[in-house]
């Protein structure tokens, strides 16, 4: 599978399900230019997994919401949670150590984690203590 340009109005249709790895970069940035390919390669590689990319300057909106600060910035969203975000270009060997990664997680491990995070900030409460 290529990859496909993700933008905010096919964001959702990609990202709630399976694996999906993201590439958010920029036209005018050279180790964005230097790691397209190897993240075509990937996608080429990979075919059960969706490799989106996310072009910064055109989907402003999306690079904000994902608190990007930096590009290339590669993440991997696996079952509609973020499971790694990190800046810098990857070379092939490490992006395939990521998709193995991925392809590893126990997701219900990780799903029960964010609910007791969830129930555990709840129970907290308000940090001064008062209630609302």
């Amino acid at each position: 599978m290529a990859t496909i340009a993700v933008t905010e109005n096919n964001f959702n249709d990609i990202a709630d399900e399976g694996i999906v790895l993201l590439d958010f970069w920029a036209a005018w940035c050279g180790p964005c230019r230097t790691f397209g390919p190897i993240f075509e390669k990937a996608s080429e590689k990979h075919q059960d997994i969706k490799f989106g990319k996310i072009d910064t300057e055109a989907e402003r909106a999306l690079a904000e919401g994902f608190e990007i600060t930096s590009i290339p910035t590669v993440m991997a969203i696996r079952d509609g949670i973020v499971v790694f975000a990190q800046p810098g270009a990857l070379p092939e060997p490490a992006l395939e150590d990521l998709i193995r990664q991925v392809r590893a997680l126990d997701m219900e491990a990780i799903r029960k984690e964010i609910s007791e995070d969830i129930d555990a900030g709840r129970a907290a409460g308000p940090e001064d203590g008062s209630r609302p």
